[in-house]
């Protein structure tokens, strides 16, 4: 199995639009280890949810909702979540001034 170190996804979406930050390709596993959110605008809030393949949203795939994040502020979580094949990671921000980075290692 090899081992993949990267950034995973990069995305400044649409205000108040789930948008996926992160699909895991399939025969891959995939751990995420950091999650940066930068907020680059006015004050708001941000929600992460996280999907097993094949699955709609739903609020218990959310492990961040409504998290307030100030004007002009960087939050850095720390994660250690691992993925499966075609698992989805969705990102949301109140505002469009906000960009989400995922990091972390793929595994072939």
């Amino acid at each position: 199995m090899a081992t993949t170190y990267k950034v995973l996804g990069q995305v400044n979406p649409a205000a108040t639009t789930l948008t996926t930050l992160y699909t895991v390709p399939a025969a891959t596993q995939t751990v995420c280890s950091t999650l940066t959110i930068c907020n680059q605008g006015v004050s708001t809030t941000v929600r992460v949810a996280i999907r097993p393949a094949g699955e709609a949203i739903n609020s218990k795939h959310y492990t961040v909702y409504d998290l307030p994040v100030s004007a002009s502020d960087t939050l850095t979580l720390t994660l250690g979540i691992t993925l499966g094949a075609t698992d989805v990671v969705s990102v949301y921000a109140g505002t469009a001034n906000v960009s989400f980075g995922l990091y972390g290692s793929e595994i072939v």
